[in-house]
């Protein structure tokens, strides 16, 4: 099926052809298929992240990787990308920040995130994203389904608003699964982790979570919120709107 073709046409053809494949089987069609176009992986070097990282290492080490700095994040968080870019040898990592007149017009005193967390993460987040994504006709996320009920009936492949295909090879990984793999890579734990902070964003707004509690529990805690708006489109959670090809 040719690039041109839309994106949701594209999208419900893979899920279809994919549908009883692994991670590592979606991972290289997105990497290497012209159906899927120009790709780069985002990721937030957080807690989980070193998984996907090690795959793309291993399959394809100059995949552009975006690494949205917030400026509000852990200094653990800048340290373990930095450490993880070098022990893996990805040769094309991309700081993505919000522009510096942004930042001066709209949150000159880095307070937005007390009274406005959606407006913090639009400003320092989804922005800078969205232009950095501009090139590309696809990216991978390391969304999975047990992550909360807005990722329960997630896809390997997703159509963002017919823009471009939004991959997620881990989608039906547990918990469990990514801890085998890291063991058994390995692989460097994000510092934080250790310290009660299963799932880590902004310092500001990310806690320690409980023993029971939800792994994203931590994440603006005591706020109708539990997604930083990277995955909205116009407000609204993008959810797989393939048709049938």
């Amino acid at each position: 099926m040719p690039l041109d073709a839309p994106v949701a046409t594209r999208v419900a053809a893979l899920n279809n052809r994919y549908k009883h494949h692994g991670a590592t089987a979606v991972l290289e069609r997105a990497l290497g298929d012209e159906e899927v176009g120009k790709i780069a992986l985002v990721s937030s070097f957080g807690a989980e992240s070193v998984v996907l990282l090690h795959l793309i290492s291993v399959m394809a080490r100059n995949t552009p990787v975006l690494f949205i700095d917030t400026e509000m994040l852990f200094a653990e968080t800048l340290a373990y990308q930095l450490e993880l870019t070098e022990r893996l040898r990805l040769s094309d990592v991309r700081v993505v920040k919000a522009k510096r007149n942004d930042l001066f017009t709209r949150d000159n005193e880095n307070i937005l995130h007390l009274h406005n967390p959606d407006a913090c993460c639009e400003l320092r987040k989804t922005e800078p994203l969205q232009r950095a994504l501009g090139e590309f006709d696809a990216w991978i996320t390391g969304r999975k389904r047990y992550q909360g009920k807005t990722r329960q009936t997630i896809d390997f492949f997703e159509s963002e608003a017919d823009i471009r295909i939004k991959v997620n090879p881990l989608a039906h990984w547990t918990s469990a699964d990514l801890q085998v793999y890291m063991t058994e890579n390995r692989l460097p734990r994000h510092p934080l982790v250790a310290k009660g902070f299963p799932s880590i964003g902004c310092a500001p707004c990310t806690t320690r979570v409980n023993d029971g509690e939800d792994p994203r529990a931590g994440r603006w805690r005591n706020l109708p919120k539990d997604e930083c708006g990277i995955h909205f489109v116009d407000g609204k959670l993008v959810r797989n709107t393939g048709v049938a090809a």
